[in-house]
C-alpha cells in the first residue's frame, strides 16, 4: 500500500511539471458547475473562472489589524494595505512576524497581492507555530513553519523555505520530494529559475498558495514557481498558523492586500 501511495505522489508531481509553463491560478480552473454535476463533453477544455472563484472569504478588512497579531512598530494599516517597515531607528536582530489569528488552516488555498521594496525580505508563512526568540527575547512573534519567500532583489520569490526549521525545501523552479533522511531531492523542473524570476514584477505581485495533505504549491502572477512533496512525517506539520515576515537587514517596507483565504 505505501509503494501504491508514492506511485501517486510521483505521477501527480510529474503531471505538474508536464503542465507548469501554464500559469496555474484560480483563473486557469475549469468553471465550477451552477447547479449538478458537470458533465464532460469530448470538446470541452479547461477555461478562466469569470471573476473570483468561489469559496475564498477575506481574512483582512483593509481598515484595521483586527484579526491580526504583530508588533505595531512594525505593523500599520496604510490606504487599504498592510504595511510592513523596518526604518534606520527600528532596525530588528530577529525576523518577525503579523499573525492571522481567526484559525489554524490545514488545507487551503491563499490569495494575496504584495510590493516590496528593492532591499525588503519578507514571506508569507503557512501550517507554522509560535516559537521563542533566542536572539530577541522578548520577540513574541517569531514563527517556524513552511514560508513562501519574497524578497526585493527576487533571488528568493517563489522558494519553499522553512523558518527557523529543514530551510530550503524547494528552489524556483523545482519539484522536490523531503524525506528527513537526505537533503530534499530535485524529481522534476518546471523552468528555468531566471525565467521564473523574470515573471515577477517591480511593483505589485499576485500570490496563490495550494496546500493539500503534504503537497504545497507556490504560485506568482500566475505562474508555477515551486512544488514540494513533504513525506518527511516525523517533522512536516499538516496545519498551523498563517504570518507575514519582516526580515532582519537593513530599511525596508512590504505593502500586502486583497487577501482571501479558501479552506477545505
Amino acid at each position: 500500500m505505501k509503494t501504491n501511495v508514492a506511485g501517486r505522489r510521483l505521477f501527480l508531481a510529474s503531471l505538474i511539471a508536464s503542465s507548469s509553463r501554464l500559469p496555474l491560478t484560480g483563473q486557469q480552473a475549469a468553471q465550477p458547475a451552477a447547479s449538478g454535476p458537470y458533465v464532460p463533453k469530448q470538446n470541452d477544455r479547461p477555461e478562466p473562472v469569470a471573476g473570483e472563484e468561489p469559496g475564498f472569504e477575506s481574512i483582512f478588512d483593509g481598515k484595521t489589524l483586527s484579526g491580526w497579531d504583530g508588533d505595531p512598530k512594525y505593523w500599520r494599516v496604510s490606504d487599504g494595505r498592510m504595511v510592513g517597515e523596518i526604518t534606520p531607528e527600528t532596525i530588528i536582530k530577529s525576523n518577525t512576524f503579523i499573525i492571522w489569528r481567526g484559525g489554524a488552516p490545514a488545507d487551503f488555498e491563499l490569495r494575496v497581492e504584495y510590493r516590496i521594496t528593492p532591499g525588503g525580505n519578507s514571506g508569507i508563512n503557512y501550517r507554522s507555530m509560535v516559537v521563542p526568540d533566542k536572539i530577541t527575547p522578548n520577540n513574541k512573534f517569531a514563527m517556524r513553519g513552511y514560508q513562501c519567500d519574497i524578497d526585493g532583489q527576487n533571488k528568493y520569490t517563489g522558494n519553499n523555505y522553512e523558518e527557523k526549521g529543514r530551510l530550503f525545501l524547494a528552489v524556483r523552479g523545482q519539484v522536490t520530494r523531503v524525506t528527513g533522511t537526505r537533503p530534499p531531492t530535485i524529481i522534476s523542473t518546471l523552468g528555468e529559475n531566471k525565467q521564473l524570476a523574470a515573471l515577477v514584477t517591480n511593483d505589485w505581485n499576485s500570490i496563490h498558495l495550494i496546500v493539500r495533505g503534504n503537497i504545497l504549491m507556490h504560485s506568482v502572477n500566475g505562474y508555477l514557481m515551486s512544488v514540494t512533496i513533504d513525506d518527511d512525517i516525523p517533522n512536516r506539520t499538516l496545519k498551523g498558523l498563517i504570518g507575514v515576515q519582516v526580515h532582519v537587514g537593513g530599511p525596508m517596507k512590504v505593502e500586502y492586500r486583497n487577501w482571501r483565504l479558501k479552506n477545505f
